[in-house]
């Protein structure tokens, strides 16, 4: 009888459910400790006491930390996003060496300058406006 299938797929399905939702508990478990070691509103104090608290009532303080600082965690979110994306923007400007206007403005005092002709100046100024 080692052979026959003792398994039911409700117990299957049951024990997917358990797995996940602990995968979930875990990441946002994660995610609180994350928030409360970045929040720059709280005081070293404050984090110390909201670890202490998530860590011996997980649950409960999992929780109560959502309850009480659940729209802190959003604007962080949002402010961490829109950091991120200036950063990447001035990162590309300064890859990209600057806008069109820019450089037709160093092609000018070039010419100004002598350094190029009339015609090269305008070769390059058609390559920019194209």
């Amino acid at each position: 009888m080692l052979g026959v299938y003792q398994y039911p797929l409700l117990d299957f399905f049951w024990t997917m459910l358990i797995f996940f939702l602990f995968v979930v508990w875990i990441w946002i478990l994660i995610t609180v400790f994350i928030d409360i070691f970045r929040s720059p509103d709280l005081s070293g104090g404050l984090k110390a006491l909201w670890f202490i608290f998530v860590i011996f009532l997980p649950f409960l303080g999992v929780l109560v930390y959502l309850l009480a600082r659940g729209h802190k965690m959003q604007e962080h979110q949002i402010q961490a996003a829109q950091q991120q994306k200036q950063m990447m923007d001035d990162y590309i400007k300064e890859t990209a060496g600057g806008s069109t206007a820019d450089e037709l403005s160093k092609l000018a005092d070039l010419k100004a300058k002598g350094a190029i002709s009339d015609a090269d100046f305008e070769t390059a100024k058609a390559k920019l406006l194209s």
